[in-house]
This record gives structure tokens, C-alpha cells and sequence, in this order.
């Protein structure tokens, strides 16, 4: 038979880079030695795999017929290879795990713990030394999992929900703000917000509260804990976008209190539409494409959904 397994891994690298140089690259081949590939199948078969007139790289009917076939069979073929060297291996594997979630050590250690006892023969550790450059290490393979909740895309990764939760301003209890049933942009022109030292287009409340509405605050300030932020509000330092599960201890306690962001806040009132306007995001596991299947991967998705819904308030499991 002439086609083999490196013949289909080709025309899908092509096909999702769109670039014979990226191919090459993607697949630590020579762009010449891809060439000579695709070449030998199109005589092989005497018909070309992509358009020579387009740029980028556009399949014909026979290439998509190929590409059809190698999204059926790769992903078999890979699940194959992962689960006879975890048989062979007697089970073992390794989830070495970070976060670009600061407040998620609440629920995070329970469940490795917890998990350790159910897979001891998997090798765990969290790591605090990639908290900025977390996805990166993903992709080097020095790490197998990040919790986080900006996703990417890059089609070598998979992100895997966890919750969605709202995402409230917390303020002291005395702010002129609490008078508002609901946060727009143009209310924070005035105001110092405190947040996490990541860039801000890592930050919802920048990204996609104030940014869009064209909004700059007066002033800004980070802490890389969420206890400091937490008592920062308190004292009347600034304001803050926190996940409304993070802070609520400081909201029961009565030293913060919070509202919802909102850009349509006459909607926030109204309860069929709350959820659809108040500010939100999905927290996730993200795992390298290769390994989102694997049986440990799966275990931990499973037990740290289940610790959150224990241990958080006001989450939705996806």
C-alpha cells in the first residue's frame, strides 16, 4: 500500500497552517522534504491536493477527501499509541499543573489531594515558577495542564471547561458605587482599580468591560494576591474585578461588598436576561491536543469540577 501515516500527518499540518514553511516547521522536516511528499502522492495518484494558483494553500476535492480521512484516523491512531504506553507502562503518567488563576488554590489543593489518592501512580506537582509564561510551557512539554481562563487558539492545545462564574466589582462598603444596582464602563472613569500584574489583555475588566467602551481609569494598581486585593477594597484604595466565589468570606464578613458589570445595566434587573448581561468567564484546564484523552486527564477534570461545586458558591459546572 503507498500511503503511510506521515503522508496524512502532512496534509493536515498544511491544511491547519495554511503554509508549506510552517508545515515543515511543525513537523521537524525540511520544507523540500514536504514538497517531495506531496508530489509523490499527487503522481501517485495522478491528481493534484491543493490549488498551485492560491496563496494560502487551498485543498482540492481530492485533498479534502484526504484531510476527511486523516481527521478520522490520526486522532485513532494517536489514542492507540498514547493507551498501549500507558499500558505498558503499568498506568503511569504525569500531570505537573499551573496557574494562571490566582485565586484558585482554594479549591485546586483539595482536589490534587484528593486525586492523589485515587491515582498514586500518577506523578503530580503544581508549579507557582511558569505563572506568566504557563502556556508556553504547556506547548514545551514542561508542564501537562494550566488552569486558566483565557483560552488561545492554537490548534496543538485543548481547553477543557471547568465552571463559568460571574466576574463582580468589589468595593469598600461605604463606596458611592454601592448605590448603583449594576457597574457600567463610564462609572469607572474616576475610579483606581486594583488587579493582578498580568498585561491587560489578560484582564477581563480591561479586555472586554473597559477597553471597548473606550474607558480609562484614573488609576491602577496590582497585587498578585487576591487576600491583598481583597483588603485593599476594604480600606478604600480601589476597586477591583474578582470572580464572585473568590471573595466570599470578605463579603460575608461585611468588610466588601459587590455589584455586577454590566454594559446594559437596566438588563440586570430583569431576571430572565441577569446572566446573559452580567460580566462572566469559563475557567479551564487547558492540555496538549495529544493528551486531553488520556484517562488520568480525564480523572482530574471530573474531581476538580466536583471540588469546585463543593467548595464554590455561586459557579456553574460546563
Amino acid at each position: 500500500m503507498f500511503l503511510e501515516l506521515r503522508h496524512l500527518r502532512t496534509l493536515a499540518a498544511i491544511a491547519q497552517t495554511e503554509s508549506l514553511a510552517q508545515a515543515a516547521e511543525r513537523l521537524h522536516v525540511t520544507q523540500s522534504a514536504l514538497s517531495h511528499q506531496i508530489r509523490a502522492i499527487e503522481s501517485y495518484y495522478n491528481t493534484p491536493l491543493f490549488s498551485r494558483r492560491s496563496r494560502p494553500m487551498r485543498p482540492t476535492e481530492a485533498g479534502r477527501r484526504f484531510l476527511a480521512a486523516a481527521e478520522v484516523i490520526l486522532p485513532e491512531v494517536d489514542k492507540l499509541d498514547r493507551d498501549l504506553k500507558q499500558i505498558a507502562g503499568g498506568g503511569t503518567g504525569r500531570l505537573y499543573l499551573a496557574l494562571e488563576c490566582h485565586s484558585c488554590f482554594t479549591w485546586l489543593i483539595p482536589a490534587l489531594e484528593q486525586y492523589r489518592g485515587h491515582w498514586p501512580q500518577i506523578d503530580t506537582d503544581l508549579s507557582i515558577a511558569h505563572s506568566f509564561d504557563a502556556i508556553d510551557a504547556l506547548r514545551r512539554g514542561e508542564l501537562d495542564g494550566v488552569i486558566s481562563s483565557d483560552p488561545v487558539d492554537d490548534p496543538d492545545l485543548v481547553f477543557l471547561p471547568l465552571f463559568r462564574y460571574s466576574i463582580v466589582l468589589a468595593m469598600a462598603p461605604d463606596h458611592k458605587l454601592n448605590e448603583q444596582p449594576a457597574i457600567t464602563p463610564q462609572m469607572l472613569r474616576d475610579e483606581t482599580i486594583i488587579h493582578y500584574p498580568v498585561e491587560r489583555k489578560r484582564l477581563d475588566i480591561f479586555q472586554r468591560f473597559l477597553t471597548p467602551a473606550g474607558i480609562e481609569p484614573a488609576a491602577t494598581r496590582t497585587s498578585e494576591l487576591t487576600a491583598m486585593i481583597a483588603q485593599w477594597v476594604a480600606s478604600g484604595r480601589g476597586v477591583a474585578a474578582l470572580p464572585k466565589w473568590a471573595i466570599t468570606n470578605e463579603v460575608e464578613r461585611g468588610i466588601i461588598t459587590t455589584r455586577p458589570l454590566s454594559i446594559h445595566p437596566v438588563q440586570v434587573m430583569d431576571e430572565q436576561n441577569q446572566t446573559q448581561t452580567e460580566l462572566s468567564a469559563t475557567l479551564h484546564l487547558a492540555v496538549r491536543r495529544e493528551d486531553h484523552e488520556l484517562s488520568f486527564i480525564e480523572a482530574f477534570v471530573r474531581l476538580a469540577r466536583e471540588q469546585a461545586a463543593n467548595r464554590l458558591n455561586g459557579i456553574n459546572l460546563v
